[in-house]
């Protein structure tokens, strides 16, 4: 899918013990890439980092990107050439909990990161992924553009569209478009993707975890918000579209230092009870839903992007439709419950996702 381009390119990935960190790295690990990973310890317990034995390939250290001295010696050391940023507090009814603790990871953390990128003279590219709810949410029926103002109901949604306006600062500032090639050599992009779905993704207050951890204890799922629509999109979606990017930063630089939008197409946007009927329906053995009743915390209701820039000026195009996603999930969750071996599940579907044809 990348023609070897990450053969040998040494990346340094924060958030690497994460859901979607632990998929990224065992991808750039099948692509021959010399990987440091630099995390806090998995987040969940079962977590596909352990399960997958993603440490195997890889540099993985176990470090928090709130501790600005630890995380700019780890990229001093390693010498990337791309630096892919995921480390983040990634749940919104979370940031009700812990705010301040959510601010100082998806902010300061991404703070952190960048000015170590600013000492470390190895690095060409940079990819911070922040997430679809960066956006003031306005609750409209079409997409947002990447130009649309920042903003966030939450804190979590709040702290990644502060964690945008920090990646537009220190682009300006520190890696300026203009100045590329003359003061400085960093291209600086941003992803924005949300509500990323698939297997090994073990985090509480998740519609497809709580939904698989149900069906596990043969239990009926318990709803929050069943006409909530979101733009669903399998977790290899935006990681393709995180590795096109990071790609084009290296090999063409300040044309590509920006936002950038990666989510389904429009057809995928589907209310939370489009999901479980589909899914009950794949998983069978009873499989069912019950509606929570009790008062919940503000969560958009309404939410979805407009990809066009991706699609015409990266070429970048979803490739699994919602019904293949799901099914997926299916797929992974059986050999987990069948005590399969789950790294082999996992590089299967991602080799199952390289070699298919964008739709």
């Amino acid at each position: 899918m990348f023609d070897n381009f990450y053969k040998g390119k040494r990346i340094f990935l924060t958030g690497h013990t994460g859901f979607k960190g632990s998929w990224l790295s065992l991808w750039l690990q099948a692509m021959g890439a010399e990987v440091t990973g630099y995390s806090l310890n998995p987040p969940t317990d079962p977590s596909l980092f352990e399960m997958a034995n993603v440490a195997k390939g890889m540099k993985s250290i176990i470090g928090d990107v709130r501790d600005f001295a630890a995380l700019s010696g780890a990229m001093n050391e390693a010498q990337p050439e791309i630096v892919i940023h995921m480390a983040a507090q990634p749940l919104v009814r979370d940031s009700y909990k812990i705010p301040v603790e959510t601010y100082a990871i998806n902010v300061m953390g991404t703070v952190h990161l960048l000015e170590s990128v600013r000492h470390c003279a190895s690095v060409k590219a940079v990819v911070n992924v922040t997430t679809d709810k960066c956006y003031g949410n306005k609750e409209w029926v079409w997409g947002y553009r990447e130009n649309e103002p920042m903003g966030g109901y939450d804190p979590y949604s709040n702290s990644k569209g502060c964690s945008e306006l920090v990646t537009a600062s220190y682009r300006n500032s520190f890696f300026n478009p203009n100045d590329y090639g003359k003061t400085h050599s960093v291209a600086l992009g941003s992803g924005r993707a949300g509500n990323v779905i698939g297997g090994g993704d073990w985090a509480t207050d998740r519609l497809i975890p709580d939904i698989i951890r149900s069906f596990l204890k043969k239990e009926p799922v318990l709803i929050r918000s069943p006409y909530a629509i979101r733009p669903w999109q399998h977790v290899l979606e935006p990681l393709s579209g995180y590795l096109v990017l990071g790609r084009k930063l290296y090999e063409e630089g300040a044309a590509f230092a920006e936002g950038w939008n990666f989510g389904p197409d429009d057809s995928d946007a589907k209310p939370v009870e489009w999901i479980l009927n589909r899914i009950c329906s794949q998983w069978g053995d009873g499989a069912s839903f019950t509606v929570d009743k009790n008062p919940q915390p503000h969560e958009a209701t309404y939410l979805k992007l407009d990809c066009s820039k991706a699609k015409s000026r990266l070429e970048w195009h979803p490739k699994w439709n919602l019904e293949t996603a799901l099914d997926k999930i299916i797929e992974w969750t059986k050999v987990y419950e069948d005590g399969g071996d789950i790294r082999a599940v996992t590089l299967k579907q991602i080799e199952e996702y390289a070699k298919r044809e964008a739709v």
